[in-house]
């Protein structure tokens, strides 16, 4: 993470840990959404006991993130975690601590996030500042890299999260200038699916535009999985990750002759999980559809009940309203068959 390596993308386990099955059947799903690094809540005895065989048996490296108790930090460490998570704001007795984690840490090449939130800061720092301010977040961060960083351990990774982007985003610029340690973007608390997806994307927009951020998670009130999809979905639109399937359709109006919400829904089900990229297009009417379809690999054009088929920008059949979707999707196993076998030596 960090320097030339691509922005990843990460969610969190809703399962208890200590349910050794469930989180990692609840890892494989994220896994296949996308998901390239996932964290666990060690908040109890119990969560630490389990986080060797989880640690062992995970597709994708697994972060333990750790509140209240520093004694969880060394049995993740111990248990072959990826990485782990602490936040300087609710860590008792933490700083006397940190000597031994970084000592250990660096024995096992584990890494540290520092993760600071809006909603447990510290209490000196709130008091200082008067409330979670892009400044008092950094701040609390900084402080705390300093504590590793006088014992000698500089393997860290940081995240200064607020429920509001633009804090959020100003806490990120202030933290890009002040220090060279990868960074993890969150909305923290961003909300339910379309309010924190759009909150997200916003912030995340802007400061992986400007180049800073080394790795994500979208903090939806959603199943992680819809985390993941969102995730990849924000880098996909930067450039930052490969595309997979994009539907590009229309948002409807007066000259559409089918119900493009409902078409599109059924492209949009119908594909769902198609492992290959391709750009679909579905349009509603004759003005921009025909040279949206054309644009696209795959693409209709609506109008009278009737949908035109595009292939690669050729019209290749005219079908009823009722055989659009089976069609598309038929000439997207073809389209997908033919590059596959082009591949072959």
């Amino acid at each position: 993470m960090g320097g030339g390596a691509p922005v990843s993308v990460q969610s969190m386990t809703t399962t208890p840990t200590c349910d050794i099955d469930a989180t990692l059947q609840q890892i494989a799903e994220l896994t296949a959404t996308g998901c390239d690094i996932v964290r666990v809540a060690v908040p109890s005895q119990d969560d630490a006991d389990a986080l060797p065989a989880i640690a062992a048996k995970s597709p994708i490296p697994v972060i333990a993130d750790i509140h209240f108790q520093p004694r969880y930090v060394f049995a993740a460490i111990d248990a072959g975690c990826a990485a782990v998570r602490v936040n300087p704001g609710n860590i008792k007795k933490f700083d006397d601590k940190v000597a031994e984690i970084a000592r250990a840490a660096e024995a096992a090449g584990i890494p540290i996030r520092i993760g600071v939130n809006a909603g447990s800061l510290d209490p000196r720092l709130l008091a200082k500042h008067g409330r979670a301010t892009p400044e008092a977040l950094v701040e609390s961060a900084l402080w705390e890299c300093s504590l590793f960083e006088e014992h000698g351990f500089r393997d860290l990774k940081i995240s200064v999260k607020h429920h509001d982007p633009l804090v959020m985003i100003a806490a990120y610029r202030l933290l890009a200038q002040r220090c060279d340690y990868p960074l993890h973007l969150g909305v923290t608390e961003a909300g339910p699916l379309l309010q924190g997806t759009v909150k997200s994307a916003v912030a995340f927009g802007i400061l992986l535009g400007e180049g800073i951020g080394d790795t994500i998670r979208v903090s939806l009130s959603a199943p992680p999985v819809d985390e993941v999809k969102v995730g990849t979905q924000i880098l996909a639109s930067l450039g930052l990750r490969p595309r997979k399937l994009e539907i590009v359709s229309c948002p409807s109006c007066g000259r559409a002759q089918v119900d493009v919400y409902t078409l599109a829904a059924k492209v949009e089900a119908a594909f769902d999980g198609f492992p290959h990229p391709l750009r679909v297009a579905v349009m509603g009417c004759v003005v921009n559809g025909p040279g949206e379809a054309r644009e696209a690999d795959l693409g209709v054009s609506c109008g009278n009940g009737k949908g035109q088929i595009f292939v690669k920008g050729q019209v290749v059949k005219t079908v009823p309203e009722h055989q659009i979707v089976d069609t598309l999707l038929a000439h997207a196993l073809e389209l997908t068959d033919t590059s596959d076998r082009e591949k072959q030596p």
